[in-house]
């Protein structure tokens, strides 16, 4: 399942939730965090991470700092009181998502019932 469609359209509750629980991350950091919960079922390219990053700081959900280490600069991400506040909504949307895909999922759909 790595990669899967399934995935894209959870990735910024994903980086939000990660961000909730860690305080501050930089990108590669999220990528390997999401690597190891999924036991390697889900990698996040940068090519969807950093996108995503920047999406969620234009919508005023993540503060970036800069941080120089060795020689060179490293962005943290963190989210913003405004962010805090969002993740708490798309993590309630996601957990109903999932509910009813379970739902769905796990129903013995009956022919004969009428809708």
């Amino acid at each position: 399942m790595k990669n899967s469609q399934l995935y894209k359209g959870s990735l910024t509750t994903i980086i939000m939730k990660l961000l909730e629980e860690n305080g501050r991350m930089y990108g590669y950091e999220i990528t390997q965090k999401v690597k190891a919960l999924t036991n390697g079922e889900l990698n996040i390219t940068e090519g969807a991470l950093y996108p995503a990053l920047h999406k969620l700081e234009g919508e005023g959900f993540l503060d970036v700092e800069v941080e120089k280490v060795g020689n060179r600069l490293r962005k943290y991400y963190k989210l913003t009181e405004n962010g805090q506040k969002e993740t708490v909504n798309r993590l309630a949307e996601l957990e109903g998502f999932i509910k009813n895909m379970q739902s769905l999922v796990n129903s013995k759909i009956n022919p004969e019932v009428e809708f």
